[in-house]
């Protein structure tokens, strides 16, 4: 009102007189609907502080702990044609039993006595190569008794040649004296031939004799001469002999280590195509063992990758699918690589599985219906394709960790890693920000004890 005029309104009296005014009062209704407002306004106030548990979602299947219970492609470990299925798809199988048995392709292993074949020409080479063994024997004995037989004549020679040095040397000595009376006998002879020339004091006899004795001293230095002269070219020949001797036993200890050494080359020659032999007669009995493939571990036959019979096979091709019978099932989860440093080994996850109906609070695990509980066993150290990393979960035994019994390994999971309390207010300030969760502490190398907090909220709530 602008107050225009001077005059005062008694809104009173105007009540008192105008009674459609009293028919205008506020409903009851409109009360309780704003006293319903405030108090559900309060309540979400409150609700704003309850705690709220934080979680990483991820989505995954279910696979097997071990990579042994994972499903196995059986191969066939050589070439050859489909000749006969021993089993059918989804039939159960035991540890070696006979899954399908193929004939040979190749034309080297066509001949069906091959084994026996192989078996004579390792026979046969062994056989020569014990001959020429033996003529090894034969040769080393060869060259011992060559030795022996030369160290007698050698004995011998060098005996001969010591005897003859030894009979120079006397035949010398024996010269040396025999010059030495030489020489007497000739100064003898000079005294005597005066006397009897000059002085008439002997006789022409004595003379004579002196003259006889000279010549037949000096007759003794010649014969003594030519003896010394023959027992030297005996020394000479001695020593020729003795090293004839060594020059011809040499040679033929030589030419018998020659044909020893080339009969020992033959020998590693033999031994190394013998070992080849043996090689190709074991690699061919295996081979004749590979005709039936059979089954590594006992399982269910899941898939035939080859069907029909006559079907070609390439080495090291996948012939069927096996699954083991009892795997040790695991949940394999995909979650974000900014995520992974707040995850650690033993870590709580509720799981949701394909086919099994289940309501899920993730803030509030203990309200959720149809979960189960599970651990996590493995982090991946490397990033797996799609730039996420792999976690692998097992049942938790702790809580509810028994998982149904009819899990199936590749079907589906939906699961929430479980981390720390917090308020709800700030959950929804961290959502709309985009920001990661929060750790109250740095996941240690004890990592069961980064999830004992989140237990001991879990079994008070």
């Amino acid at each position: 009102m602008l107050e225009i005029s001077n005059e005062k309104i008694d809104y009173r009296e105007i009540d008192e007189k105008v009674h459609s005014l009293k028919t205008l009062s506020p409903p009851k209704n409109a009360r309780r609907l704003a006293y319903i407002l405030v108090i559900l306004f309060l309540m979400l106030v409150g609700i704003l502080f309850l705690p709220w548990q934080q979680n990483i979602n991820a989505t995954g299947k279910v696979t097997a702990l071990r990579p042994a219970d994972r499903p196995q492609e059986v191969q066939s470990t050589i070439a050859g044609r489909i000749k006969e299925w021993r089993v059918q798809e989804g039939q159960s199988v035991k540890k070696g039993d006979t899954l399908v048995v193929i004939t040979e392709v190749k034309a080297d292993y066509f001949d069906p006595e091959l084994l026996k074949r192989l078996q004579e020409q390792v026979n046969a080479k062994k056989e020569g190569l014990q001959a020429n063994e033996g003529k090894v024997q034969a040769l080393e004995q060869q060259i011992s008794a060559l030795q022996n037989a030369q160290r007698f004549s050698l004995e011998k020679a060098q005996n001969k040649f010591q005897q003859a040095r030894l009979k120079v040397i006397s035949d010398s000595t024996n010269l040396n004296a025999q010059r030495v009376q030489y020489d007497i006998a000739k100064r003898q002879f000079s005294r005597y031939d005066s006397l009897y020339r000059n002085d008439g004091l002997i006789s022409r006899t004595d003379w004579e004799k002196r003259q006889l004795k000279l010549q037949n001293t000096y007759a003794k230095v010649i014969a003594l001469q030519n003896k010394l002269l023959i027992s030297k070219n005996e020394l000479i020949n001695a020593s020729i002999q003795l090293n004839s001797l060594t020059a011809e036993y040499n040679s033929k200890i030589s030419k018998s280590q020659s044909e020893k050494s080339s009969t020992l080359a033959y020998v590693a020659s033999s031994r190394g195509d013998l070992s080849k032999l043996r090689s190709k007669y074991a690699n061919t009995e295996i081979r004749s063992q590979q005709y039936y493939i059979l089954a590594p571990q006992d399982g269910f036959l899941v898939r035939a990758q080859k069907s029909g019979v006559g079907e070609m096979l390439k080495a090291n091709e996948a012939i069927a699918t096996i699954m083991p019978a009892t795997p040790s099932i695991a949940v394999e989860l995909m979650v974000k690589a900014r995520d992974v440093p707040l995850i650690a080994k033993g870590r709580h996850v509720r799981i949701e599985f394909d086919g099994w109906p289940a309501l899920q609070v993730a803030g509030w695990p203990s309200v959720s219906v149809g979960t189960f509980g599970g651990e996590v066993k493995v982090i991946d150290y490397v990033i797996s394709k799609g730039g996420k990393y792999r976690l692998l979960v097992t049942p938790d035994p702790s809580r509810d960790g028994n998982w149904p019994k009819q899990l199936r390994v590749g079907s589906g999971v939906y699961g929430w890693v479980m981390l720390n309390d917090v308020p709800i207010w700030f959950e929804l300030w961290r959502q709309l920000n985009g920001f990661p969760p929060s750790l109250y502490e740095e996941p240690g190398g004890n990592d069961a004890k980064g999830d004992e907090k989140t237990k001991k909220a879990s079994k008070s709530k």
